[in-house]
């Protein structure tokens, strides 16, 4: 007796994009590009940091002596190694907060409804990039945290990831490891919406002036150098109130929430204040916007998919 040929079971992706991609692939991708610039430029956000907390909590004043005094002092009081502090921190944030920020951009532009160069507005684009930055945030808070501290500690002796994370375990508990959620996340909304929306808007433009393809490395370059500038903008307010409310002493609070963060500096400091390190921001933005979204595009090519 014969029986009729049952239908194969074809497996499913977790989820697809443009190529037919799986989602995990995406993410996969995005954090392995993520993690290789910034071995390359966490010295520039270390010296950042420093002059974000210039004077708060007991810290050096690095304002006064600016960023070439900065790098100076570090150097030399604390070692070239000092350039890399919390680097290990830094890998894990970037394995999940800049991997699911990266790698859920084009799902999350589909979701938007971005199927089309007709229906693909700078809004949608910008929103798309938002709701990534928010979700990858959550994931990478903790390790924001620990990265923010380390980077802040001075002295030659660098400090541990794990003795950092049971000082503020015994502090603060669970809940200190999510200090600043929230500004974190207004920040990681900007930063994410500007970026992919710039990015993605500057080489459409690129591309259409140009004649260049959308896979070139020139073309990716030129777009990515613009999204940095505009990132450094509208991020760089953000970027001081979380530092602040990450790096509150692990035996104190300050500020109370991200709200109360920013009128603290506006009113006590200037709102110039907001936009301090604009520099050393700028400088770390530019080549790691550049340097990420390159790698992440050339992973995307070798794993079959479209480029952005």
């Amino acid at each position: 007796m014969s029986y009729p040929a049952r239908n194969p079971v074809i497996p499913m992706p977790i989820a697809t994009a443009a190529g037919g991609t799986s989602l995990l692939q995406q993410v996969a991708g995005a954090g392995s590009a993520a993690v290789i610039t910034v071995s390359f430029i966490h010295p520039i956000d270390v010296v950042k940091t420093r002059l974000q907390v210039s004077g708060t909590g007991g810290a050096r004043d690095y304002r006064a002596l600016g960023v070439g005094g900065t790098v100076k002092t570090i150097a030399s009081e604390e070692g070239v190694a000092a350039f890399w502090k919390g680097i290990n921190a830094a890998w894990l944030r970037e394995s999940s907060y800049t991997s699911l920020r990266l790698g859920l951009y084009e799902p999350c532009k589909i979701a938007f409804g971005c199927t089309t160069p007709e229906n693909s507005t700078f809004i949608k684009k910008f929103a798309a990039g938002s709701a990534a930055g928010a979700l990858g945030s959550l994931a990478g808070n903790p390790f924001d945290v620990l990265k923010t501290q380390m980077m802040a500690s001075e002295g030659k002796e660098a400090p541990s990831i794990i003795n950092t994370a049971k000082k503020l375990m015994g502090h603060q508990g669970i809940g200190g490891f999510y200090r600043g959620i929230d500004g974190n996340i207004m920040r990681a909304m900007v930063l994410n919406g500007t970026k992919m929306s710039c990015y993605d808007q500057i080489k459409g433009l690129v591309v259409e002036k140009t004649g260049l393809p959308k896979s070139s490395i020139l073309a990716q370059a030129m777009s990515a150098g613009g999204a940095g500038f505009f990132m450094t903008c509208t991020v760089a307010p953000f970027d001081m109130v979380r530092t602040r409310l990450m790096n509150q002493p692990a035996d104190a609070k300050l500020y109370s929430n991200a709200l109360d963060c920013f009128t603290k500096i506006v009113t006590q400091e200037g709102p110039a204040t907001l936009w301090r390190g604009f520099i050393p921001i700028w400088s770390r933005f530019a080549p790691t916007t550049t340097l990420q979204l390159i790698i992440f595009e050339q992973i995307r090519g070798l794993m079959g998919m479209k480029a952005l």
